[in-house]
């Protein structure tokens, strides 16, 4: 922290992205209460899919998957759905790196493994002026050491994920992906959350025909049945 932000602080003190409660080295981040609130999934939870066990349907809905693993940090709900919505629309940039150092802390990080995240749709990355997930993933990568690489490229094609129905976000029109050449052999393909798999699946599809032999699904969020998001 620099003196200029030490002075900035002073006069305008941080404020939890969440709760909004002033506290903390910086502005954007979590507050201790908000850290302790966060819904942590544990160690109990399919490697499959990622979702707490036993499965609530009695089956693991990636079982079929072309990933291998998936892995989260939170389930998506209370503080941690709070602190995605303001990573996505208030722009609050900081708890990306958040997020980011709980994914290194638990996750399974192969070491031979490049890090690949799900690209935003063109209009949303215009609009927001960033990629959430690659936002993450570029933290994770300062964190970790492992590489980075932008091996997949999203269509054009108009969709909306937010708040649709499982049956919309699975449409094909909704999970338009392309390989930007020779995917790495082992990826950790990352995003913010893991809803109903449609878009890691199709990703790693992609991923699978450019050459990837062996893919891991890593997340911030997700989400613990069909409620949209």
């Amino acid at each position: 922290m620099t003196l200029l932000d030490e002075l900035i602080a002073l006069a305008v003190p941080p404020r939890c992205a969440v709760c909004g409660a002033p506290g903390g080295r910086a502005s954007g981040v979590l507050c201790a209460a908000c850290r302790r609130a966060l819904p942590w999934l544990g160690e109990r939870c399919c490697p499959r899919c990622a979702l707490p066990l036993p499965h609530a349907r009695g089956r693991c809905p990636a079982a079929a998957a072309a990933f291998e693993t998936a892995w989260a940090a939170v389930a998506y709900e209370g503080r941690a759905r709070q602190a995605l919505i303001a990573l996505k629309f208030s722009a609050a940039r900081p708890l990306a790196d958040v997020m980011a150092a709980q994914i290194a802390a638990g996750a399974p990080l192969d070491r031979q493994a490049t890090l690949v995240a799900v690209p935003a749709h063109p209009q949303r990355r215009r609009a927001r002026g960033f990629d959430p997930a690659e936002l993450i993933a570029a933290a994770l990568a300062r964190r970790s050491g492992l590489p980075l690489v932008r091996a997949l490229r999203r269509g054009r094609t108009r969709s909306r994920q937010l708040g649709a129905s499982r049956d919309a976000r699975r449409d094909p029109a909704n999970v338009d992906f392309g390989a930007r050449g020779r995917a790495p052999a082992e990826v950790l393909l990352v995003d913010d959350v893991h809803t109903t798999g449609a878009t890691l699946e199709a990703c790693a599809q992609v991923l699978r025909r450019a050459g990837c032999r062996r893919i891991t699904v890593v997340t911030w969020a997700r989400t613990l049945d069909d409620r949209p998001c």
